[in-house]
């Protein structure tokens, strides 16, 4: 037997006995499935899609995108959950990992024990905005509107436990008043509705609404970031408008089925972290409104570390609100 033979029987008998090193050799060798909560053309899809661009080209291997819609985004957290832990699986969610434990009386998955963390991936401010036809053309306006026609106005959302809902509680609380809502399957339904004249507004991730305000199409009242957005520079936030202290920032990431071998984590992070570098990605993210998020972020340790802080802050904000969405 040669001395080359030699070394690699004894290669693979060392990755015999290092199953998660051989699968790490190996992986990725075929598709990679990336769940996403969300109807298909909604803000979590449009980010997932051009991520799997990025990070497909990457791992060298496509990433086909999976809508798993319905229960208020408890789907695909769930179907990752039960899915094989080989790094086949993934999930990009956003914000609802951290309202879910507080919106749900029985949660099928424990965000913070049943899962991976691989990495965030961008944050996403929102705008709240009104149908073309409403009369308000400023925040100052649409308050003093609300207030004269609170039976009348119907405030659209992208489902019960969406990023819209929650920015819909938010915004009620803020002006102490409630308002009808109507809750679609994602945010595509709701937006085609807003443009139609059959719900007043939404607050929606700018993923979703800066096409739209940049043409023309809707009425924009203002940004839930801390600052005026550089893609939207002439409209002011909620803040600055008459609501002192309304932020709210989407941000989304990825996660694996809990167990699944460190050395494919690594590879996901050393992928995720080289997508988010990525120019095309970088720019359209930038053009929608949303910021790709520091390396330091893009890890398994900043997502855990995210996500508990992030359940801490909104947990007791809903639990106030007495809202449930089961």
């Amino acid at each position: 037997m040669t001395t080359i033979c030699r070394l690699a029987l004894a290669v693979l008998a060392a990755l015999s006995l290092y199953p998660d090193a051989a699968a790490a050799q190996e992986y990725p060798s075929r598709a990679i499935t990336l769940l996403v909560p969300f109807a298909a053309g909604g803000p979590t899809d449009i980010v997932a899609r051009t991520l799997g661009l990025a990070i497909g080209k990457v791992l060298k291997q496509p990433i086909i995108v999976e809508n798993a819609v319905g229960a208020g985004g408890t789907i695909a957290p769930t179907k990752l959950k039960n899915a094989n832990p080989d790094g086949y699986t993934l999930l990009i969610a956003h914000i609802g990992m951290s309202t879910a434990p507080a919106l749900f009386r029985t949660l099928p998955f424990k965000p913070l024990e049943d899962f991976e963390y691989v990495g965030e991936v961008v944050d996403v401010p929102m705008t709240l905005i009104g149908k073309p036809e409403i009369p308000p053309k400023d925040l100052k306006a649409l308050l003093l509107y609300i207030k004269a026609n609170k039976d009348k106005i119907s405030f659209a959302n992208a489902g019960i436990g969406s990023a819209s809902h929650l920015c819909g509680l938010l915004f009620m609380s803020a002006i102490e008043t409630e308002l009808v809502t109507v809750p679609y399957k994602g945010t595509a339904p709701a937006m085609n509705d807003l443009l139609g004249g059959q719900v007043d507004i939404l607050c929606d991730q700018t993923t979703q609404t800066t096409p739209y305000i940049n043409a023309g199409r809707v009425k924009a009242y203002g940004t839930t970031s801390r600052t005026r957005l550089e893609t939207l520079k002439n409209l002011p936030t909620l803040a600055e408008s008459g609501l002192p202290g309304f932020e709210v920032v989407v941000w989304n990431a990825v996660y694996a089925p809990k167990g699944t071998p460190k050395p494919v984590i690594d590879k996901l992070v050393a992928a995720l972290q080289a997508a988010i570098q990525d120019v095309a990605f970088v720019q359209k993210m930038s053009d929608l409104g949303g910021q790709v998020v520091p390396l330091s972020k893009a890890t398994p340790d900043g997502l855990r570390n995210h996500l508990k802080s992030e359940i801490d802050r909104w947990t007791p904000i809903i639990r106030k609100a007495g809202v449930y969405a089961d």
